[in-house]
């Protein structure tokens, strides 16, 4: 009786399992026609963002929800492949998208009491990420399932992956390991490392749990499990596997993702881009490529941010940017200053610190990292006054105080960030091609970009483009001018009565025109500006691209004293360097799709084209010849220190010093410098644009024309020499300009008698 009871329950028992199969498999049978279709698999098209890149292929920025590179699996490193699979699906090539022996080996493992393993093939992740959600029920578990098992039938293995390693997160906005490799070690995929590609494939797991910038130690163990893993699946060797283990692997953890400060570039482009495709811009996968260098682009930065460190230096010690309580404990002081130093970001190589303890001889800081410097000797002589017992309470420092440092060599020394701006641009004068384009000292805290943004007065930089007007009116390099004081009523300045004054409130008397450019007598320039007529004045000017009400026809002009952009600048000072020709400096020399196809290319003005000229050849050759000799004689010898004869330019500082410009060029390269406050005040009494502006030009100019030949100008027809000095071929040395009363030859004979006879005519 009881084998018989025994015989039947199994019997019912079997037949319950078999129905349940049954109706299982008649539910999956049901259920498989109403999957939804593979479209978005086998026709795998993901966001892909914008990407910008520098005209030697350098990736300056990124911008898009989902930061990505679609990367064909040939194209997959192979040891990235493995050590993916060793972690998430070492069967994946064997199984059917269910992997029946992971499962039951995940469930035995589990029922051990080991830490819960899961078993979700690779296909299964796939299946789950493009069409289910998160949810942990029986149902999405069958779906995924019945998922994994279309996918199977309708992919192959490899088109399986390449979706893999192409969708699946992996923090910091990465999507995919060709992204995060960036991100993270700012590589291409070929140029990982073993124990790189182990860091990356532990990610997918938790982003967040074992993202190496925000959890290291964590990242780390898992690093180091993955590639164990890789050597007992014989992924590795032995002499691989030690090396992986003990690679000193470097996070990218700084502001910049990228290999070149470019940010001011990436935004501008950004923009210019999104007028034309709106918000297709972020998920078609575009490429920008500009006309920025990277090596155009890293002597531009580091030549302004040096520039504008040494204006700091000069000006003195503001004190900390603020004050901490720093808790006894030491778990809670560490926890405390991770959290006050958050608001004090890094600024490259400017960093945040706080102080522990402070003395005349010695201050002692802490990083964001946890790291402890001392500082010593000469790294405290930029703030002495303030490490006093005598120092102001709320501007000493003291234990607790929050510090700027940076590090020189070895040697750390207490710095400030700057409250100056500054700005700076380059650009071809053949085609206005930008090479680099810095909008600031630091976009993170100051997004304005000066270059393109900044309507500021030009100062003296602007009188050049009133001389070339005054070429066209019959004057002369040698043109006698007289440097005295000259006052006006408020009808002729627009404003009220006038009287300037020259920069340093001397005057010279009579002068030759080429002479007060390169002394930049204010004098000289009001005068040609009177006696050609404002009116003309603005009008010649806007030849050179400048805007016509942002600068009035006023005597004011003369000095610099409407508005202009660093961007506008450059593309006018290109005139007098290629020539003539008007060039629109530009930034985008083409857009392509994700296939490779050219959506867009910049057709550039080209200074050899009889269409763009603005002035005369000759024009342009004689004031080229007298920027050459602000060089060489007057407020810009510092460039001296280049030994080039093929550079020229203007220094510029406004009446009240609000701002410090140069302009200047080689023959096929000009650049651009500008400091001041962003609310304008003085930059200081002896700041100039000479002091200021120049020698971050200089910086600049040193680097990208080391190896390039110098280039000498030839003179054009119609111009003359006579007397060492050129003319326009119309009007000879010794033949006066009628009413003006002036010898156009002052090494004439009658040249001292005619410049004391009109001393107190000449205009």
């Amino acid at each position: 009786m009881l084998k018989r009871a025994l015989i039947g329950m199994a019997i019912v028992f079997v037949g319950l399992i078999l129905a349940t199969i049954l109706i299982i498999g008649f539910t999956l049978a049901l259920a498989y026609p109403k999957l939804p279709p593979l479209d978005s698999l086998t026709d795998y098209r993901p966001k892909i963002p914008l990407r910008i890149f520098s005209a030697d292929n350098v990736l300056l920025g990124e911008f898009g929800e989902e930061r990505r590179n679609l990367v064909r699996i040939n194209d997959i490193p192979d040891i990235m492949k493995k050590a993916v699979l060793a972690i998430e699906d070492d069967r994946f090539y064997e199984h059917g998208g269910i992997d029946y022996l992971g499962i039951a080996r995940a469930a035995l493992h589990n029922l051990a009491g080991g830490a819960r393993q899961g078993a979700s093939t690779i296909t299964q992740q796939v299946a789950r990420n493009f069409f289910l959600s998160s949810e942990q029920t029986l149902k999405r578990k069958a779906y995924e399932v019945l998922l994994a098992w279309k996918i199977e039938q309708n992919l192959t293995k490899d088109q399986i992956l390449e979706v893999y390693l192409n969708q699946i997160y992996l923090g910091q906005h990465a999507y995919g390991f060709s992204s995060a490799a960036q991100i993270y070690f700012g590589k291409k995929l070929p140029e990982l490392t073993i124990a790189e590609s182990a860091m990356l494939a532990g990610l997918p797991k938790a982003p967040s749990a074992y993202n190496p910038v925000v959890n290291p130690k964590r990242a780390k163990a898992r690093q180091q499990y993955i590639l164990q893993r890789m050597h007992q699946l014989g992924y590795i060797t032995d002499v691989q596997f030690k090396e992986a283990q003990q690679e000193e692997l470097k996070i990218k953890t700084d502001t910049t993702e990228f290999g070149v400060h470019a940010e001011y570039v990436a935004e501008m482009t950004r923009q210019l881009v999104y007028e034309q495709f709106k918000e297709d811009t972020y998920t078609r996968g575009l490429s920008v490529f500009t006309t920025i260098t990277k090596a155009d682009q890293d002597a531009a930065y580091l030549a302004l941010r040096r520039g504008v460190m040494d204006y700091e230096k000069r000006h003195g010690y503001r004190g900390p940017e603020g004050y901490m309580e720093i808790p006894a404990a030491k778990d809670e002081a560490d926890d405390a200053i991770e959290v006050e130093l958050a608001d004090h970001p890094d600024s490259d190589d400017i960093v945040a610190a706080v102080v522990l303890e402070a003395t005349p001889k010695l201050v002692r800081a802490v990083l964001a990292s946890g790291e402890e410097v001392s500082i010593t000797g000469p790294g405290l002589i930029f703030a002495t006054n303030l490490l006093s017992d005598k120092a102001p309470p709320n501007r000493r420092v003291k234990r607790g105080a929050i510090i700027r440092i940076a590090q020189e060599g070895r040697v750390w020394s207490i710095t400030q960030m700057p409250e100056v701006e500054s700005a700076f641009v380059s650009a071809s004068t053949e085609d206005g091609a930008i090479r680099a384009l810095i909008g600031g000292f630091d976009f993170n805290r100051n997004k304005f970009n000066h270059v393109t943004q900044a309507w500021r007065q030009p100062g003296s930089s602007f009188k050049p483009f009133i001389y070339s007007a005054s070429l066209e009116k019959g004057l002369s390099p040698s043109t006698i001018i007289n440097d005295a004081p000259i006052s006006f009523d408020a009808g002729q300045t627009g404003g009220q009565a006038w009287e300037p004054k020259n920069y340093d409130g001397k005057y010279e008397g009579p002068m030759s025109m080429r002479k007060g450019l390169t002394k930049s007598k204010n004098m000289i320039s009001v005068r040609i500006l009177h006696k050609i007529g404002a009116k003309y004045g603005q009008e010649y000017t806007t030849r050179f691209g400048f805007d016509a009400d942002k600068n009035p026809p006023y005597l004011t002009l003369a000095l610099g004293a409407g508005a202009v952009t660093p961007l506008q600048m450059a593309g006018a000072y290109a005139v007098f360097a290629n020539g003539g020709y008007k060039v629109s400096p530009y930034l985008i020399s083409r857009i392509v799709d994700n296939d490779g196809r050219v959506l867009s290319k910049a057709i550039p003005d080209k200074s050899n084209d009889e269409a763009n000229r603005v002035i005369d050849v000759r024009n342009a050759f004689l004031m080229d010849n007298m920027l050459k000799d602000v060089v060489k004689y007057g407020t810009a010898t510092k460039a001296l220190i280049l030994k080039r004869s093929d550079i020229a330019g203007k220094t510029g500082t406004t009446n009240d010093s609000f701002d410090a410009w140069f302009a200047g060029y080689q023959q096929k390269l000009v650049g651009i410098a500008w400091i001041g406050f962003d609310q304008p005040k003085n930059l200081g009494n002896k700041e100039t644009g000479g002091g200021l502006a120049l020698p971050i030009w200089i910086g600049y100019m040193q680097k990208v024309l080391k190896d390039v030949p110098i280039d000498e100008r030839p003179v054009p027809a119609g111009i003359i020499t006579a007397n060492g000095e050129f003319y326009y071929a119309e009007n000879p040395p010794g033949v006066g300009v009628g009413s003006l009363g002036v010898s156009e030859n002052p090494a004439s004979p009658d040249a001292e008698k005619t410049r004391d006879e009109v001393k107190n005519e000449l205009f």
